[in-house]
């Protein structure tokens, strides 16, 4: 039996209260994907500009990265299983909100306030999903990683079916949905009770002073911003409907999630985590590149999408396990701050590349996001050094799995 298929075994069998989390996860990053069919609905519906509507995700994402810097303090304080359970009720209230609303404008404040509740939400999840997984922190990041890819298949493609009936289908959807998921965080996540611990409300800020963290926290920031091109933009230039636009965007969530969960740990078996980077940037940035030529042929602008997802996959998945290895910290500390800086990147991009292609047409958005993803690279490249603590952590692992296996054999 391989290392990989031995950590494999240990990541499904976990605790009820993993699952719980899991699933909320699951839940919380189809709200990521979910308004994507519906932009054009939203556009036409409401009478917004493309980068008008663009600012949905805006406001999310920003929000989300803003407050990421204080969830630590927050959770420190009153509790994981508290601050998973305000950010899942945030998240209700503002989806509903959404929902009734009548203009763009009120979506996008509503949708600032439901960034609130997924900050307080997804910091969170990580850092219990760690602390509650069994088959270590590698098992744990692999299932986080693998309800990330099946919230972000599953999203497009439910956005697109309830898209199909109204653009505020899709944030009743949301509604439901988080409601369960608050039942199951409720019920299902017990434990000890958790002696407070509390963390300085600079812990964030001080923690980016670390060199290891502030250069992934630095990539982190210029990958998203190619992510969230490929996300937030390209259902305006394929020209789909709702339920075209959630099936090219179900495909790229499946690729992804094949990749976060199978391929990008089989890399790292083989490869030092900043190799395995180093290896995917420029492809990602070469896929891009060719939407961009490609932009006005449909059917290459979903291959060039859904290629995209295997490759992001693989990023999403090392650079997670890769926070969690780079510093001593705490996790919640270093996933709220890394986190923070990650999200601006994805709040920046989609109306940038919506007004880009106002001004000079849809091929530059997806150059400025290969450009950002150029950057990315850079980043890793000079900064290696600054990283050889991950490279080395993942030496580790390999060497801890190959003991396991000789006690095995014995």
């Amino acid at each position: 039996m391989s290392a990989h298929g031995h950590s494999a075994g240990s990541v499904w069998r976990q605790p009820a209260q993993v699952w719980a989390v899991a699933f909320a996860c699951v839940v919380a990053f189809m709200g990521i994907g979910l308004v994507d069919p519906i932009l054009p609905a939203i556009a036409e519906s409401l009478q917004a500009s493309p980068v008008q509507t663009e600012l949905l995700f805006t406001s999310y994402l920003l929000v989300t990265g803003l407050a990421m810097l204080v969830t630590s303090w927050i959770s420190s304080r009153i509790g994981a299983k508290a601050t998973l359970l305000i950010g899942l009720g945030l998240i209700v209230v503002f989806a509903l909100l959404c929902a009734l609303s009548g203009s763009v404008d009120a979506i996008i404040g509503f949708r600032a306030g439901w960034g609130l509740g997924n900050a307080l939400f997804i910091s969170t999840a990580l850092a219990t999903i760690v602390g509650a997984a069994s088959g270590g922190s590698g098992a744990a990041i692999v299932l986080y990683e693998a309800a990330l890819g099946l919230g972000i298949a599953i999203g497009p493609l439910l956005g697109g079916l309830l898209g199909e009936v109204s653009w505020r289908g899709p944030f009743f959807g949301v509604v439901v949905l988080m409601a369960i998921a608050f039942l199951a965080v409720l019920v299902l996540l017990r434990g000890p009770s958790e002696k407070p611990a509390p963390v300085p409300l600079s812990a964030p800020f001080t923690a980016l002073r670390t060199p290891s963290l502030a250069v992934l926290a630095v990539t982190a920031l210029f990958y998203n911003i190619g992510f969230f091109v490929l996300l937030a933009f390209s259902p305006f230039p394929l020209g789909f409907g709702a339920m075209g636009i959630g099936f090219t965007f179900f495909g790229w969530g499946v690729a992804l999630a094949i990749t976060s969960v199978w391929v990008a740990p089989l890399m790292m078996r083989h490869l030092a985590r900043t190799t395995v980077m180093l290896i995917t940037l420029p492809l990602l940035a070469i896929d891009l590149i060719a939407a961009g030529l490609l932009v006005e042929d449909a059917a290459a602008l979903v291959v060039c999408i859904i290629v995209g997802g295997l490759l992001l996959g693989v990023m999403n998945t090392v650079l997670t396990e890769s926070v969690m290895e780079a510093t001593d910290l705490p996790r919640s500390v270093a996933s709220s701050s890394y986190s923070a800086v990650r999200f601006l990147g994805g709040a920046a991009a989609p109306p940038v590349a919506a007004l880009l292609w106002h001004l000079y047409g849809p091929t530059v958005p997806y150059v400025f996001a290969a450009a950002s993803v150029v950057i990315a690279t850079a980043t890793i490249l000079f900064g290696r050094r600054a990283l050889a603590r991950i490279d080395e952590r993942e030496a580790d692992a390999a060497d801890e799995a190959a003991a396991v296996l000789v006690g095995d054999a014995a």
